[in-house]
């Protein structure tokens, strides 16, 4: 017997705007919604394609009555795939992300940062082809 990992939720006061938030960070598509809850990802997935293959998981967003408090024990890194890790940073600072401390220390190669409701995330090394 086998199960495959096909979905990450995060709670959240506001499903709408963190999922559209992270529509934009990964380029992702809102592919269902409901009464507080919104799931987005790459692909719309079928019972088909999840039974013959590990395919990437998708994002879900709870409403949940209650804050965020302390620091994340679960998180998303992100490698930028087209631009410096230090600019897709910036273009994250527009969207409405900021950046934070978790105690990583200055000397690193990644960006730590949070999303509009707090969520700890890191943007690691530029996959983007080197000249």
């Amino acid at each position: 017997m086998t199960s495959r990992f096909t979905e990450l939720v995060v709670d959240c006061h506001d499903p709408e705007r963190l999922a559209a938030f992270w529509c934009e960070v990964l380029d992702f598509k809102m592919i269902d919604r409901g009464d507080g809850r919104v799931e987005i990802g790459s692909w719309v997935p079928t019972v088909e394609d999840v039974r013959a293959r590990q395919m990437p998981p998708t994002l879900q967003f709870i409403q949940v009555p209650e804050g965020k408090t302390v620091k994340n024990r679960l998180h998303l890194d992100v490698s930028p795939i087209d631009d410096s890790t230090e600019d897709e940073a910036t273009r994250l600072l527009g969207l409405g992300a900021t950046t934070t401390d978790v105690g990583q220390g200055s000397d690193r190669n990644w960006v730590v940062m949070a999303d509009p409701e707090g969520n700890e995330f890191c943007v690691l090394r530029t996959l983007a082809p080197q000249n």
